[in-house]
């Protein structure tokens, strides 16, 4: 039941490489900043970069519709942009604003938006999985066709719940994808150290879940492979898993010096598989864009980048009344 990585290269137009461009180099401007803040002492607590991993969430948007879900770990943010939620509200989340998602109660692990249908990061280890599957089962009771993505790490993979929620969906044929985004490091310890089994889609095929193993530092590679899942679970088959093979270049967390690995390793992937750097050299080869072109896109990005931060900035901490509200949720009267 598990499948290996198509070698199959999909057509994409010249638009879209430009939109992937964009919206990757949209989330490294994003984060780059964040990091600044939190060395400025402007965002507390744990910080969680995607520096180097932006490939997967925006080619797996790419074949997202209207009403799909998704719902993710703590390194969230790049997830957060992707689905269009805005650089002002995620920038002042993190610095604990009145202006942020949640009001600035919740910080880098706690944003959600009923309006993307972005169902959060989520601080415990594994815990969004069985979240994502709940929601892939209500949209499946719905009958409306949606498809849920649900991401977690290679870390997470060993998790008991992840395997009791592989057992409920594939037995249900719940429409959800669930994402594996293997950096490669669980926190500081190496897959190798950490795994038995050197391909982690292969643990869908006790429960009889197909999935395949994805280059996640290739945009359009991730793209064709979600437009692949998709159709499985809009035609009513199921899970799919994607073990998307990617790499962040920053820590764990902002407080994570990295020892694991040597500084020559990292700039190795940068130099020779860095996601956009390959769709940019894509776009000049192609004659779709020029230098000036993509220093044009830099500039605007860096300028809602920058506008983010201001907004961060100016906007005032939440009350101290805010304290007792967002407790309890409003449930409305269920009939008899």
């Amino acid at each position: 039941m598990v499948t290996r990585k198509s070698t199959k290269k999909p057509n994409v137009s010249a638009e879209e490489l430009k939109t992937f461009y964009r919206e990757m180099l949209l989330i490294r401007r994003f984060e780059e900043k964040a990091g600044q803040l939190y060395g400025m002492g402007l965002i507390g607590g744990f910080c969680h970069l995607y520096i180097g991993q932006e490939a997967v969430v925006v080619g797996l948007e790419s074949v997202a519709e209207d009403g799909d879900k998704r719902v993710t770990s703590y390194r969230d943010h790049g997830h957060m942009l992707a689905c269009g939620m805005s650089p002002d509200g995620v920038m002042a989340e993190l610095t604990g604003r009145e202006g942020g998602y949640s009001k600035g109660k919740g910080g880098s692990m706690h944003m959600f938006s009923k309006e993307k249908h972005f169902y959060g990061g989520h601080g415990i280890v594994g815990a969004q999985v069985p979240i994502g599957a709940g929601l892939a089962f209500a949209d499946k009771y719905r009958e409306n066709g949606r498809v849920t993505f649900t991401y977690f790490g290679d870390g997470a993979s060993n998790q008991g719940q992840v395997y009791e929620t592989f057992n409920m969906a594939a037995l249900w044929e719940l429409p959800v994808v669930f994402v594996i985004e293997n950096n490669q490091y669980a926190m500081g310890t190496a897959q190798q150290r950490s795994t038995s089994t050197p391909d982690l889609y292969t643990r869908g095929g006790a429960f009889g879940i197909p999935g395949e193993i994805v280059d996640g530092m290739n945009v359009v590679s991730v793209k064709e492979a979600g437009a692949k899942a998709i159709a499985h679970c809009r035609a009513g088959k199921g899970p799919y898993i994607l073990e998307v093979k990617t790499y962040r270049y920053r820590g764990h967390s902002m407080s994570d010096p990295a020892k694991y690995r040597t500084r020559e390793e990292v700039q190795k992937m940068r130099e020779e598989r860095d996601p956009i750097e390959q769709v940019r050299s894509m776009l000049l080869a192609g004659k779709h864009a020029t230098e000036d072109d993509l220093k044009a896109i830099d500039k605007d990005i860096k300028k809602v980048i920058n506008a983010s931060a201001e907004f961060a900035k100016d906007s005032p901490e939440p009350a101290l009344d805010e304290l007792w509200t967002d407790i309890y949720a409003d449930v409305a009267p269920q009939n008899a």
